[in-house]
């Protein structure tokens, strides 16, 4: 039977997900997990304000969302001090670097990013025909130097960097960052995915400039205000680069009802205080727990910790099927010498206890098959 042809880059690329869903794990093992602790989302849930006002919105699902986002971006302008043309929502990062890669990116435009880092923008500009170029980590850290060498190198027209890092938890402070935005090419932009922005240290964003016309800052509702499920991210620009989204972007892609949810979670600062201070206690029982059982966490300024498992990929993979084997849900760097930990997100004092409990058996099971 004929059937009309894919166009030939579309026809190149695989028919796979950046990501292997928890849901999908759970049905291949007709069970579900007993601790959800490998997407970095946040088990201490939005506020309750939040949870209200999406059931108030509830009501009004038979409207489409306001396609301009007007109340949520003024509330986040006003949040930021900024113009409301500095900011355009969108269906969480992943979506927002889907438009901006289909902004920017055509067949062979370099594109730079670290070796590792997160998958989903690299994701988009295969679908978009970009050249990749990647540049390794430096001592568990993305390297802004090799970056920008890259860059350079290459003529790229972005480059894609995040702080705090995802799959490490590592960071740099506010002081590297802005060097890395000052130096970088006129006729580039960089991509400052500040996605876990809220639980890091003091120092580590630098202060916002929407005269910069080379950068533009992705944050997100998704992880201190615990609405990954909502699908809510924001960009921080330039006005003009901010305008250009409106070119192309799903104009009724928010609904009303995470448009509602996110508008009360800003309004809720102190609860996000109050998440930010269960997170670092997660990360410190994470980090006693690696180091009972021999293992190093390193340092994290996320929703999750990196424990190295003191060996290679080959062994923190058997480590982390174990876990999975006791019902825990965890995940791991995909790129050595990264790939040597594991992965896991922060969670209740319930969920704690089921790594207390899961890990040593993890770790048993992963040394016997080694032999």
């Amino acid at each position: 039977m004929n059937r009309p042809p894919l166009t030939p880059l579309a026809d190149s690329l695989p028919a796979s997900v950046p990501f292997v869903g928890p849901e999908t794990l759970e049905r291949a093992r007709a069970a579900p997990f007993a601790a959800r602790l490998g997407a970095n989302e946040s088990v201490f849930g939005p506020s309750p304000k939040a949870l209200n006002a999406m059931a108030a919105a509830s009501a009004d699902v038979w409207k489409y969302g306001d396609p301009e986002n007007y109340d949520l971006r003024h509330a986040l302008a006003q949040h930021h001090d900024v113009s409301p043309d500095n900011i355009v929502v969108g269906e969480g990062i992943d979506a927002l670097l889907g438009y901006l890669v289909r902004l920017y990116v055509e067949g062979g435009t370099a594109v730079v990013t670290s070796a590792g880092a997160y998958p989903t923008f690299n994701y988009h500009v295969a679908g978009f025909g970009g050249e990749l170029h990647m540049v390794p980590y430096r001592d568990d850290r993305e390297d802004p130097d090799a970056l920008l060498a890259r860059a350079l190198e290459t003529g790229a027209r972005l480059i894609y960097f995040a702080n705090p890092d995802n799959p490490m938890g590592s960071w740099h402070d506010a002081v590297a960052v802005q060097h890395l935005i000052d130096a970088v090419p006129s006729d580039c932009l960089l991509i400052l995915d500040e996605a876990y922005i809220e639980l890091a240290p003091d120092g580590t964003a630098p202060a916002l400039d929407m005269t910069n016309e080379n950068v533009i800052r992705m944050r997100t509702f998704s992880k201190g205000h615990g609405m990954a499920g909502a699908r809510v991210g924001y960009a921080l620009g330039e006005a003009q680069t901010i305008a250009a989204f409106n070119k192309i972007r799903n104009h009724f892609g928010m609904c009303r009802i995470s448009q509602a949810g996110a508008l009360a979670a800003l309004n809720d600062q102190p609860y996000l205080a109050e998440v930010c201070a269960k997170v670092a206690a997660s990360r410190d029982r994470i980090a006693e727990i690696a180091r009972d059982n021999g293992l190093v966490p390193l340092p994290s300024a996320t929703n999750f910790v990196a424990v190295d498992c003191g060996a290679d990929g080959d062994f923190a993979r058997k480590v982390l099927e174990g876990l999975l084997a006791e019902g825990l849900f965890v995940r791991m760097p995909f790129v050595a010498p990264q790939n040597r930990a594991i992965r896991i997100s922060c969670g209740s004092p319930q969920d704690m206890d089921l790594l207390a409990q899961a890990l040593p058996k993890a770790l048993h099971a992963a040394r016997q098959s080694n032999g």
